[in-house]
Formats: C-alpha cells, sequence, structure tokens
C-alpha cells in the first residue's frame, strides 16, 4: 500500500467517479482501475463496488477512506512544515448536538489561541452525524449525552465504531420556554403542566429513533409536538407558540438571548454530557483546550 494508492482512492471518492478522477489525476482511466484493484486485494476489502451506472462507496470502503484521508492529510502537513518549510495552519473541528454551551467554548477556545492562521470547523448537527463525523475522521470531538434510556443503545454504536464517551457532567432535566410563557413564573414544572402547550424537538433525520432524540423522555406520548432543524427556529416557535423544549438548563444568554428561561422539570431523569473521541488516539492541544472550556460550565449546572 502506498501514498499514491491512497491518493487514488480518496480522488475517486471525491469526484464519484472513476473516469472523472483518472482526468484529475491526469492517469489513463485503466491504470487507475488497476491501481485500486491492486489496493483492495493487498488489504482484503472492497472498497468500490462497480455497476454499469458507476461506482459506489461499500461501508468497509467508508471507513478506509476516514483514515486513508488522514494519513494523506498528516502527509501534507509534514511536507508543508519540514520540506516545503511553511507555516502550518492550525486544524480543530467539532460536531455536537444542538447545545449552546458547546458553541460557546468553541469560541472561547478561538480566542484564547490567537493565531494568525486557522482552519477550525463547528458542526451543530442530529445525533447519528455527531457519531458518523467522529468516526470517519471529520471531527475530533463530538457533544452529546447519554442517560438511563439511550445509554445501552448508544454505547453499543459507539463500541462497534471504535469510538469513546468520557463524562464532562450531568444535568438534571429543565424546562426550556420563553419568558413570556405562563408556566415562566412557576419554580417546579411537571409534565402536567406541560400537556396543552407544544413540545418543541430537533429532528433527526433518517435517524429519527427515540434513542438518538436530543431531548429527553423522548419516548413520552406528547399531544402537541413540532420537529426543527437548528436552534434559532426553536427559539423563535417558543415566542410563538409558547412552545417549549426539554434540556440541561445550562443557559448561554450571549448566543440565545435573555427572553428564554430554564425551569425545572419535576422528574428524576438525569443527563450526563460528555464528548466522544476514537478510541486510543491522542486529543491535540486544541482539543484539550476546548474540553477544558467545556468542564467550565460544570459551575453553571442548575
Amino acid at each position: 500500500m502506498t501514498l499514491q494508492q491512497l491518493r487514488y482512492a480518496i480522488a475517486i471518492a471525491d469526484c464519484n467517479s472513476m473516469n472523472k478522477a483518472a482526468q484529475s489525476l491526469f492517469i489513463s482511466q485503466p491504470s487507475l482501475s488497476a491501481s485500486i484493484r491492486d489496493l483492495e486485494n493487498e488489504i482484503g476489502i472492497t472498497i468500490y463496488k462497480r455497476t454499469n451506472r458507476g461506482i459506489t462507496i461499500t461501508p468497509e470502503g467508508d471507513e478506509f477512506l476516514g483514515y486513508a484521508r488522514q494519513v494523506a492529510e498528516q502527509y501534507e502537513l509534514i511536507n508543508q512544515r519540514y520540506v516545503d518549510k511553511k507555516s502550518v495552519k492550525k486544524k480543530f473541528s467539532v460536531s455536537t448536538q444542538h447545545y449552546s454551551f458547546a458553541v460557546k467554548a468553541f469560541v472561547e477556545m478561538v480566542k484564547q489561541f490567537g493565531m494568525d492562521e486557522y482552519e477550525f470547523a463547528v458542526h451543530e448537527t442530529k445525533t447519528y452525524e455527531v457519531i458518523e463525523n467522529v468516526k470517519n475522521f471529520k471531527s475530533e470531538l463530538g457533544i452529546l449525552y447519554l442517560n438511563d434510556f439511550n445509554r445501552k443503545v448508544i454505547t453499543k454504536i459507539l463500541k462497534e465504531n471504535n469510538l469513546v464517551f468520557k463524562e464532562l457532567f450531568q444535568c438534571k432535566t429543565y424546562v426550556y420556554l420563553w419568558k413570556g410563557n405562563p408556566l415562566a413564573e412557576k419554580d417546579l414544572i411537571t409534565m402536567e403542566d406541560l400537556e396543552e402547550y407544544p413540545c418543541l424537538s430537533f429532528d433527526q433525520g433518517m435517524n429519527n429513533s427515540f434513542y438518538f432524540a436530543e431531548e429527553v423522555l423522548s419516548a413520552n406520548v406528547y399531544k402537541k409536538i413540532i420537529k426543527a432543524n437548528d436552534r434559532a427556529t426553536l427559539l423563535n416557535l417558543m415566542v410563538g407558540l409558547n412552545a417549549y423544549t426539554l434540556c440541561s438548563g445550562i443557559i448561554c444568554e450571549e448566543l440565545n438571548g435573555n427572553d428564554y428561561k430554564a425551569i425545572p422539570l419535576d422528574s428524576d431523569e438525569v443527563m450526563s454530557i460528555g464528548y466522544i473521541t476514537r478510541k486510543n488516539t491522542t486529543m491535540s492541544q486544541l482539543g484539550h483546550k476546548y474540553v477544558d472550556e467545556l468542564i467550565k460550565f460544570k459551575e453553571n449546572v442548575l
């Protein structure tokens, strides 16, 4: 297996075509096919399934390409620093469920490093994509929660994908709503109090299992429920419809504004907030700093 073969495999995935990849690499299509076939024979898996309609990436190939991209990127970084003598642009990426505190920690991390050049990314996305992004090296860390309901299923998925979960802190369950909501003056809210109000939930797309829900008590039967894709839309719905969602209770007013409140829910449900990483990997300096910023929110747990 050579670095050139890894680059060939990545080019095919990026172009989604053997012919287009060959053109971009300035080699013949038969030579490219032969090189990939030799690579597949050596590693013992099929990376691409060939059909009359083109190619598709196999599940095994998808995993292999994640590692291949990491190797190719690391080679480029080494080449830039030690051969071309270029300053290396710092890179860091995190994927997270829709937590404003996770975005705030990202902001603080960026502020403190003060580098002239960097390429950072924060992906606020669906639960399944948080896991996939870390698995496929798109993100170094993923932020999500476990509780008694989803722990067994999520832990099994993490183990199958060579990922591990590390707890940061635990939170009780809170009702997050607009300050103008009739329930906003209560010190404690019950599920009975919430019956006539719309419950808001983040849409999980094709992976819309109760176990992937970002809100606790996802298996409850709600009279009114509205799904949305982003945090801003949920906040607008809270104001327009007196709707609510269930959350960790950690409020970040700098990002969400001060028009909202988190009130304890009369429930024993506990959320374990933490991060996932690839097993047996060393976290980068940026990753450690980001986790340090997350840990600071432990003091803000209500």
